[in-house]
């Protein structure tokens, strides 16, 4: 089953899905939030868990640094409360991660890959959603390899 990343922001929502292994996060999408539509960015990433056949949506949890929940942790908990109510009973997980410099990491990598300005701005978000659902299925991955199996 694929999982979806998820990096919410207030005017863009960041899209990443891995593959069907579960082992490699790629950028997917960037949805606009609309203040006319306050919920379609919802009702897009619904539509996105059916097409894509996902069986996990992470959105990703921004802690402040020394890892205290802030004002917008306690917003993106709101809103996976919210996507876990839209996806109504289908057999899906929402979890949250740790997305703490995501977006500083994707603003970084996409500067050593020479895009800039505008360009950079465009792509920011999916890239974010990228780093903290591959952070994620490293960590799922590192949970299920038991001990002294690790390789290396």
């Amino acid at each position: 089953m694929r999982a979806l990343g998820v990096d919410l922001g207030r005017r863009r929502v960041g899209v990443a899905v891995s593959d069907t292994a579960g082992a490699l996060a790629t950028p997917h999408t960037t949805i606009v939030r609309d203040d006319a539509s306050p919920d379609a960015w919802l009702d897009e990433l619904v539509r996105l868990v059916d097409d894509l056949g996902v069986g996990t949506v992470v959105v990703g949890m921004p802690l402040s640094l020394d890892g205290r929940r802030t004002a917008a942790a306690r917003q993106a908990q709101a809103a996976a409360e919210s996507l876990r109510r839209a996806l109504g009973d289908r057999p899906v997980t929402v979890d949250t991660v740790d997305e703490r410099l995501t977006t500083v990491t994707a603003e970084r990598s996409l500067a050593e890959a020479g895009r800039r300005g505008r360009e950079r701005r465009q792509v920011v978000d999916r890239a974010a959603a990228t780093v903290l659902l591959q952070a994620w299925l490293d960590r799922q991955r590192h949970r299920r390899v038991p001990a002294g199996e690790g390789g290396g």
